[in-house]
């Protein structure tokens, strides 16, 4: 299964931290080399990353990784990185010509969602979304994680800000090639994101949810969601010790 890695964004809300978002460690570990692990841990073994700000660290990282590993990592550069995370998704298009994982640097996870898209992949047409329906999730961000209203498993709305929603957007992905397609059209009407694409897929039906069911993932975006993942992997660490 193939997984393309979106890490081309600045991560300024984490500046404090740490210059280079992705390479910011958690617990020891690199932020985009837990999602590489937990996407392996889901049955992954090909992965594509696309990446922009500082991207010459974040690509030797990779390539240690890589070598380190045995694991095939294709880096994609976008230097187009200031814009929305719709382009960072369409520098990717030439790879990809099958169904496969789309996922965020920045947002860790239990490796089992990664598993529930991937046992979709022989029939789902479109695009799948992870979502999360515990609307008491203390690891949200509320000002800022993207709100879905989702119906009969069909993405109806999707966006910041949203006053009517019944989950949360986990930023993990089962796309069909035809994401691409839905992106360009969305950018001609003005939005060049990822949320645009899979609006515009929405309109047309193909743009469907899946529940995670209480699985553990976290956007780390700031200072709070970093020591908040901290504490919740040490807590594991030390249950499983």
């Amino acid at each position: 299964m193939k997984c393309l890695i979106i890490a081309a964004g600045q991560g300024s809300r984490l500046r404090s931290i740490a210059d280079v978002k992705p390479l910011i460690p958690l617990r020891n570990i690199p932020l985009i080399e837990r999602v590489l692990d937990s996407a392996m841990e889901a049955g992954v073994d090909d992965f594509y990353v696309v990446v922009g700000y500082k991207s010459t660290s974040i690509r030797a990282h990779l390539e240690k990784v890589g070598r380190s590993k045995g694991l095939p990592i294709t880096i994609i550069e976008n230097k187009e990185w200031e814009r929305a995370n719709g382009i960072s998704v369409l520098k990717a298009q030439p790879y990809l010509k099958e169904p496969f994982l789309l996922m965020m640097a920045d947002h860790i996870f239990d490796p089992e969602i990664a598993r529930l898209l991937i046992c979709q992949s022989s029939n789902n047409k479109g695009l799948l979304l992870a979502v999360d329906e515990n609307l008491e999730n203390h690891f949200v961000d509320l000002d800022d994680v993207t709100r879905v209203l989702v119906q009969e498993k069909k993405i109806q709305k999707i966006g910041k800000g949203m006053e009517t929603y019944n989950c949360f957007d986990t930023g993990i992905f089962l796309c069909d090639p035809v994401l691409f397609s839905a992106i360009k059209d969305s950018a001609k009407e003005g939005d060049d994101s990822l949320s645009g694409g899979v609006r515009y897929l929405a309109k047309q039906g193909k743009a469907n949810a899946i529940s995670i069911k209480g699985l553990f993932w976290c956007d780390i975006d700031d200072p709070k969601s970093f020591k908040q993942a901290e504490k919740y992997l040490s807590s594991l660490a030390e249950n499983c010790g």
